[in-house]
């Protein structure tokens, strides 16, 4: 995904051939409820290697929503009872025909996508974005960042590897901001221009911002950034917090750092600590790192040296 590329390794023939594509991906969390109190990670048991290759994550739950309720019945009416719904399906085309330069770029883009009191929500009909999107990725083949759009994404890049170092918070690499100058390309190329813009780069980084707050939530409905995508959640942290604690007094008094799994879930209950899946709970802490597999019922904890 990252690459690109599908490398090949079969009957004497080695080669990288190009696979240029995007992946839309959608998945349900386990047992069918999100918990807020989990990660992105924990709730859709998902590898963080894969997870990371996204680079945009958002959360959609099914919250009442009269305005929303009401547009998905009518498309739910209309796709299966052949209900035609009472929305002109060309007005859609109104969002292609709009001159870019006459919006405004100092309104955030939450605020221009929001609908004024009484206007018709545009809906842009399936075939017509299937149309429009195999034009624009046949007939816009480069799309360059001018000099405005590139500097905006390196300040909000630095940004965010700043606010890392200060906190303990989710990880920023270059992954992150070759994310953004992807999306900044890509929203130039869906106005067919082949160079992007600073309001481009505005409106993909006020995307990103929102796609962190979203999985950033916690479950008393505030905003916590010191949470990753790939970590562990709020009651596994300060589960695995108390057990290290407590598993490196046990290892100082007995001088090993070698501990059966059954002495492990001893120590976690006698700590009062309680974990909905043990093994889970040391596979996180193993891949965390302060833990290690020895074996097929054996670990060792890593922060001590016996």
């Amino acid at each position: 995904m990252e690459q690109q590329t599908i490398s090949i390794a079969k009957a004497s023939v080695v080669c990288s051939l190009p696979a240029r594509t995007s992946v839309l991906a959608a998945a349900n969390p386990v047992g069918g409820h999100y918990n807020r109190a989990k990660t992105v990670a924990e709730n859709l048991r998902m590898g963080q290697a894969l997870l990371s290759r996204f680079d945009l994550v958002f959360i959609l739950l099914d919250n009442p929503d009269e305005h929303l309720d009401t547009l998905l019945s009518e498309h739910v009416m209309a796709s299966l009872s052949g209900f035609q719904s009472n929305r002109n399906p060309t007005q859609g085309t109104q969002a292609f025909t709009e001159n870019p330069n006459t919006q405004q770029s100092d309104i955030p883009l939450s605020e221009r996508l929001k609908p004024s009191p009484g206007e018709e929500l545009p809906l842009i009909p399936a075939p017509l974005l299937h149309k429009y999107i195999a034009y624009a990725r046949k007939y816009v083949s480069k799309t360059e960042l001018s000099p405005d759009a590139a500097i905006l994404l390196q300040e909000f890049y630095l940004k965010m590897r700043r606010h890392h170092h200060s906190v303990d918070a989710t990880p920023v690499t270059t992954r992150q901001l070759e994310s953004l100058i992807r999306l900044t390309q890509a929203r130039a190329k869906c106005e067919l221009r082949e160079e992007a813009t600073k309001r481009d780069a505005q409106d993909v980084i006020d995307i990103m911002k929102w796609s962190l707050v979203d999985t950033s939530l916690d479950g008393g409905g505030g905003i916590d950034f010191t949470r990753s995508q790939h970590g562990s959640g709020f009651s596994s942290k300060s589960n695995a917090k108390k057990f290290i604690s407590l598993l490196q007094k046990k290892a100082e008094v007995q001088s090993r750092s070698v501990f059966t799994v059954a002495e492990l879930k001893q120590l976690a209950t006698s700590g009062n600590i309680s974990v909905d899946n043990f093994f889970s709970f040391l596979s996180s802490l193993n891949d965390q790192g302060f833990l290690l597999k020895k074996g097929k019922q054996l670990y060792q904890l890593m922060s001590v040296d016996y």
